[in-house]
């Protein structure tokens, strides 16, 4: 299926092609400064532009229909976390598994997976993107982030949610290498913003982030953090691991991937 979109990320590799810098060069991104302004410059631009169009209209990213379901949906990132608290959870069918939704909210929340299941659900068939440059249409079913939100109450302080997973990438010295991203409320509350724990009509498989996963449609897909184990609501970001908002974005990448 061919792509109906070309990403800012992709049209900004392409003009700068001649240069030699690729994504995954991320040492090379960060020591190229006009590469990082015009990257940043871009990211402004289009959180600004979408930000304007949110807040008129709440627009959905495109679904699809069940026959539009990609027969072969490429897992991002971790496939299989081998962390000792993941691996016991998973042996156990993740029974003792809980949500923790916490930070700077009015009533903190401790939830099963039973409990998740049991609350008001959003089904999506819906476009993963990723940054890598392909794509796959998969049906995902969970809980409506803006549903977990009005239960734990967010303060007027806080501005994002941190989302707090359990793979484990790697890190350098001044983190733990645990996968964390974050968004901000107005991504949060959107209606397609849910965290899923079914995909196809199946539980959530474990490559594709079992056993509760983020997906933020109107973004790319390394902001759909997998494993997830914690929702922290913060007020700033500038001080958790290296400060940019996630594991990915302290490596270049852009804090707002939006599609």
């Amino acid at each position: 299926m061919k792509r109906e979109l070309i990403t800012r990320r992709a049209a900004l590799l392409g003009t700068l092609g001649a240069s030699g810098l690729v994504l995954s060069g991320c040492d090379q991104l960060g020591q190229n400064r006009t590469f990082a302004r015009m990257l940043e410059a871009a990211e402004k631009l289009s959180l600004g532009g979408q930000r304007l169009v949110l807040n008129s209209s709440a627009p959905l990213a495109r679904e699809y229909a069940k026959s539009d379901i990609s027969r072969v949906f490429k897992a991002n990132g971790t496939t299989r976390p081998d962390t000792d608290v993941y691996k016991r959870l998973q042996m156990a069918g993740f029974a003792d598994w809980r949500l923790q939704i916490d930070g700077l909210v009015n009533k903190p929340l401790s939830l099963s997976l039973d409990e998740l299941r049991a609350m008001p659900s959003r089904t999506q068939i819906t476009r993963h993107d990723c940054v890598e440059g392909w794509s796959a249409i998969g049906e995902w079913t969970g809980v409506p982030l803006g549903y977990l939100l009005m239960q734990a109450q967010p303060k007027p302080t806080a501005k994002y949610l941190l989302f707090r997973c359990a793979d484990n990438l790697g890190g350098t010295r001044d983190e733990t290498g645990l996968y964390y991203e974050t968004i901000d409320l107005v991504d949060a509350y959107h209606p397609q913003t849910i965290m899923a724990y079914a995909m196809n009509g199946q539980t959530l498989p474990v490559d594709h982030g079992a056993p509760l996963r983020l997906r933020v449609e109107r973004q790319l897909g390394y902001k759909m953090a997998k494993y997830v184990m914690r929702i922290e609501a913060v007020d700033d970001f500038s001080k958790i691991a290296l400060g940019k908002g996630g594991f990915w974005e302290d490596r270049g990448y852009e804090w707002y991937a939006g599609i």
